[in-house]
């Protein structure tokens, strides 16, 4: 497996894992949203530092080269869970996925290109259209839904904060990675620093986890395992990969987020919400697929 499909495969993985989040946290209703986010990315990135403190250590120094990435970064990564999981509760979960996920890759791309002069091709802005319009769809889908939710507005524009937020860190991340550090390091020092940040959060609003064990259980695998195990493979997928190229394969998130509703809380999808499903997959492969080489002999690059 080559760098590239590596850090594809783990950011799949990433999402795979991130989009039974929703699910989850639905059966936990009498959690306030913002317990649940720092709970989980607060507990989560404590986790994620705890099994990088030899790589912090050793690249202490490059770290603390890096000040206001790292700053940045944590910062971003405290605002995120709660803006996320608020924004679910506000606008349903199907929307607040929808808007987060969907526009990090945009979000993502606009930062690249202003402050890393990377350009936007053709191939990843057709596959972004591609995608976005299946999450449209998506979302049009699960609309007999939205009438359980109590303020979308609300939701909508706390969504737009999370992807905001995904897609800073994220980049954060990256630029730090960029500089030599591992992967393992970068992730731990600015998911630690956030998490040490959500504490107070968690101190204030995490009173209903001790409630019963239900709410308990969780809390442990939202911490465990989406975001403990799923960033610490989207680390890795972003060691191999751009910034907007792995928030475009996290795109796959509502698609599992979707499919989980539909056979575990027994909800049901509309003949263009599976439309959009198949859209956004098309997407994955579109931007993730690998270009068709030209033959050095016997075949001519096109004019």
């Amino acid at each position: 497996m080559t760098g590239h499909s590596a850090g594809v495969f783990f950011c799949l993985i990433a999402a795979t894992l991130w989009g039974t989040t929703g699910t989850v946290a639905s059966f936990a209703p009498d959690v306030p949203a913002i317990a649940i986010g720092a709970a989980a990315m607060g507990i989560g990135g404590f986790l994620q530092a705890a099994i990088a403190l030899g790589a912090m250590r050793r690249a202490r120094t490059a770290l603390l080269a890096n000040p206001l990435l790292l700053a940045i970064g944590a910062i971003a990564v405290a605002v995120y869970p709660l803006a996320f999981y608020s924004s679910m509760r506000m606008a349903g979960v199907t929307i607040g996925t929808v808007i987060s996920i969907g526009s990090a890759p945009l979000i993502s791309a606009l930062i690249e290109n202003r402050l890393d002069g990377q350009r936007l091709t053709m191939r990843w802005t057709g596959g972004a259209a591609i995608g976005l319009v299946g999450m449209a769809l998506l979302s049009v889908a699960e609309g007999g839904h939205h009438q359980l939710a109590p303020n979308v507005p609300l939701g909508v524009g706390l969504g737009l904060i999370a992807g905001g937020t995904y897609a800073a860190y994220s980049w954060c991340a990256r630029r730090i990675m960029r500089t030599g550090v591992p992967s393992r390091a970068a992730m731990g020092a600015i998911f630690g620093l956030g998490g040490l940040l959500l504490m107070p959060v968690l101190a204030v609003t995490g009173g209903p986890f001790l409630a019963s064990g239900g709410n308990l259980a969780v809390g442990a695998y939202m911490a465990l395992v989406p975001m403990f195990l799923g960033y610490v493979a989207f680390g890795l997928g972003l060691a191999a990969i751009s910034t907007s190229l792995a928030t475009t394969i996290t795109l796959f998130e509502p698609v599992v987020a979707a499919v989980l509703a539909v056979t575990l809380v027994g909800e049901r999808l509309a003949a263009h919400g599976w439309v959009g499903v198949g859209l956004i997959v098309a997407c994955l492969f579109w931007t993730t697929a690998p270009m068709p080489r030209l033959r050095r002999a016997g075949t001519k690059r096109p004019a």
